[in-house]
């Protein structure tokens, strides 16, 4: 893979509101490239909003953000270009029906297709063949996913991994475009207390090599610089309104408020699926829905 270089991400009173009130707001961060941040708050409180909105799949409403010198919102797809996403239900997850080689086989075409230069693409068949199971490789390896590990090798279904497999295997495939920030939704969904260690354990080599990582969790570590997201209140509006503030060290904190959900679009274009980046109205559908399950 590429020298990996990290993101930095920068926020000032970021929110987004849409008809049923905030996903989230007063969002502050200021994280140096290579840093783990944890998106920390219960489901319901607007966490897969915020990571979607901080890697440019939603439109904010409210403040500003900058990833990797790129200003949201204005520059999106930008943003997008540098984010990898991991899997978001409904938006980009693994394919359930394919096999763990096909998957990454599939991953590392899409970045063949999106993410590299035309002259890569010009050159012969095998030698492009060479280069992506170098990558493919190099990927696994960054991601401690060991083939030989699984069950059937290579030709384990996706839909028989393990919990932790998956999210190794999630990550290998977002590494596969060398991308400035990884980001990654219920990254300790199901997983017990040593699978949920082993997770973190992972990203933590992931940001020691450079690149910055941004993970919701219903429990942060104390290492991360954590932003942290608030529960709609009873009645479905945005809680109070108190700013929320990260610096670039492991003790800074941040409150978010949530709403009952967003109508942003969530652009998804370069992972499985295309929403015009213009028209703010259009999948705010799901928008609300992810807001809801956040």
């Amino acid at each position: 893979m590429d020298s990996p270089h990290g993101a930095a991400v920068k926020a000032e009173d970021f929110g987004l509101k849409g008809p049923r009130g905030w996903a989230f707001r007063g969002v502050g961060i200021d994280a140096a490239p290579g840093s783990l941040i944890a998106v920390e708050g219960p489901s319901g409180s607007g966490r897969t909003c915020l990571l979607l909105a901080l890697t440019g799949r939603m439109k904010p409403t409210r403040g500003h953000a900058e990833v990797g010198g790129h200003r949201l919102p204005k520059r999106m797809t930008a943003v997008r270009r540098i984010a990898a996403l991991g899997p978001v239900t409904g938006v980009n997850e693994l394919d359930q029906a394919l096999t763990v080689a096909e998957q990454l086989r599939e991953g590392a075409l899409l970045q063949r297709h999106y993410g590299a230069p035309v002259r890569a693409m010009l050159r012969p068949r095998a030698e492009r063949r060479a280069a992506a199971e170098a990558r493919i490789a190099a990927a696994l390896e960054a991601a401690g996913l060991d083939l030989a590990t699984l069950p059937k090798g290579g030709r384990t279904s996706v839909r028989d991994l393990e919990r932790l497999e998956s999210v190794r295997l999630s990550v290998a495939i977002a590494l596969l475009g060398s991308p400035g920030l990884l980001a990654l939704d219920d990254l300790d969904l199901k997983l017990s207390d040593t699978e949920r260690a082993e997770a973190w354990n992972l990203l933590r080599s992931v940001a020691a090599r450079g690149i910055t990582v941004l993970a919701v969790c219903s429990e942060a570590p104390a290492d991360a610089i954590v932003l942290r997201t608030s529960p709609k209140e009873p009645d479905g509006s945005a809680g109070p309104d108190a700013p929320a503030v990260a610096q670039g060290d492991a003790d800074a904190e941040a409150e978010a408020d949530a709403g009952a959900g967003s109508g942003s679009e969530i652009d998804t274009k370069h992972d499985t699926k295309s929403v015009s980046e213009n028209d703010d109205t259009k999948g705010a559908d799901d928008a609300l829905a992810e807001a809801g399950r956040a």
